[in-house]
C-alpha cells in the first residue's frame, strides 16, 4: 500500500495529530477517518498514533493509504507516461480513446490501460484522473495514485493553488489578438451532452472563463493558445463557437468535417504543486500528428512551453 510520509515543522510542535494532518498537510476529513480503520494506518517515529495524540517537532508521520477497490478492467495499450512517481502519473492521451468507460460505448479505455501500467509496476491502484478529456481531445491527464494526492490536486491545498492547463486549439476562420470569454454555460435545452452560453436574459447555467491568445492565423484557420480558469463540459469547445470561431473538425459546436474528423483540441502544457512535496511541476506534450501535420502546412509553430502573460488581461 502506497505510503506518505510528513516532518513535523516547529510550527506545530505540541499540535494533535488530526490538527497537523488537516491544517498542515491538507488531509481530507473523509481519509483521516478511514485511516483510523487501517492497521498502522498513522505512525509518528514508527509508532501508531490516535488523531488525539501531541507530535513534537521532528518526527516523521507516516500514512499508510487503505488499499484500493479495482473497478475498471485492464486494457493492454500503449501508454506514453510524461511523468511519474509515487504520487502521481501524467500521461499523454491519444485522440479517440474514451477515458472512462461509458453505457453503449464498448472497446478499451485509458482508465483501463492506466490501471493495467499500475498492475504491471506490482501496485494494484485505482485510476483517479484529476483533469478530464472529451474522447476526441488529446494531451496531458494527470492522475492521482492514492485519496490524499487526489484532494491535495483538487481542493484540498491550503494554499488553494490547483493544476493549470493550457490548451492548443485550431479554429475556423481569422482571429487574431487575445481576449478573454467570461460566459456561463449550461445544457442546451433538449439535449443530453450538448452546452450552450446562456442566451442574453435567460438564467442559469455554470460560470466560465476561458482566456485565449492567438499565435497564428490564416483566412481560413487560426491556431489558438487557451487557458481556462473553470473545468466546465465542452467549455472551450463552446465558448470559442460562441466567439464566432468553432474548432476545426468539431461538428457539435460547428459544421467543419473535412479538416480533421475530431476536434482539433489539445492540452499541452500543464503545471501543479506536488501534493507531497509542495515543488512544481511543469510538463508538455506535443501535437498529435493530425494537429502537427495541419501546422507544419502553414509554416507555424505550436510553442508548446509558452507559459508567459496574457493580453487579453
Amino acid at each position: 500500500m502506497p505510503v506518505v510520509c510528513y516532518r513535523v515543522p516547529e510550527e506545530y510542535d505540541g499540535n494533535l495529530v488530526k490538527n497537523f494532518l488537516r491544517r498542515g498537510c491538507g488531509v481530507s476529513s473523509r481519509l483521516l477517518a478511514r485511516l483510523k480503520e487501517v492497521e498502522g494506518g498513522i505512525t509518528a517515529d514508527g509508532a501508531p498514533v490516535r488523531a488525539v495524540d501531541i507530535l513534537r517537532a521532528g518526527q516523521t508521520v507516516r500514512l499508510k493509504m487503505p488499499p484500493d477497490a479495482i473497478r475498471v478492467e485492464p486494457a493492454d495499450l500503449p501508454l506514453s507516461v510524461v511523468y511519474e512517481d509515487g504520487a502521481v502519473l501524467a500521461v499523454d492521451k491519444p485522440p479517440y480513446l474514451a477515458v472512462h468507460p461509458s453505457a453503449g460505448k464498448e472497446g478499451p479505455t485509458l482508465a483501463g490501460a492506466v490501471v493495467a501500467h499500475y498492475a504491471r509496476e506490482g501496485t494494484p491502484l485505482a485510476f483517479r484522473p484529476v483533469n478530464r478529456l472529451d474522447r476526441n481531445t488529446s494531451g496531458l491527464l494527470l492522475a492521482a495514485k492514492n485519496p490524499h494526492a487526489a484532494h491535495r490536486l483538487g481542493s484540498g491545498n491550503p494554499d488553494g493553488t490547483r493544476v493549470e492547463k493550457e490548451y492548443r486549439a485550431l479554429v475556423l476562420g481569422r482571429l487574431e489578438g487575445a481576449g478573454v470569454v467570461e460566459q456561463p454555460i449550461r445544457v442546451k435545452p433538449g439535449f443530453g451532452i450538448t452546452r450552450e452560453v446562456v442566451p442574453p436574459g435567460e438564467e442559469g447555467g455554470k460560470y466560465c472563463l476561458t482566456r485565449w491568445e492567438a499565435l497564428a492565423s490564416s483566412d481560413k484557420l487560426s491556431l489558438v493558445r487557451v487557458r481556462i480558469e473553470t473545468g466546465r463540459t465542452h467549455q472551450i469547445r463552446v465558448h470559442m463557437a460562441w466567439l464566432g470561431h468553432p474548432l476545426a473538425g468539431d461538428t457539435m459546436y460547428g459544421t467543419d468535417s473535412a479538416t480533421l474528423p475530431r476536434h482539433a483540441l489539445h492540452c499541452a502544457a500543464m503545471r501543479f504543486l506536488h501534493p507531497e512535496t509542495g515543488r512544481e511541476v511543469a510538463l508538455t506534450a506535443p501535437l498529435p500528428e493530425d494537429m502537427a501535420a495541419l501546422l507544419r502546412e502553414r509554416g507555424w509553430d505550436a510553442f508548446p512551453d509558452r507559459w508567459g502573460g496574457w493580453g487579453g488581461g
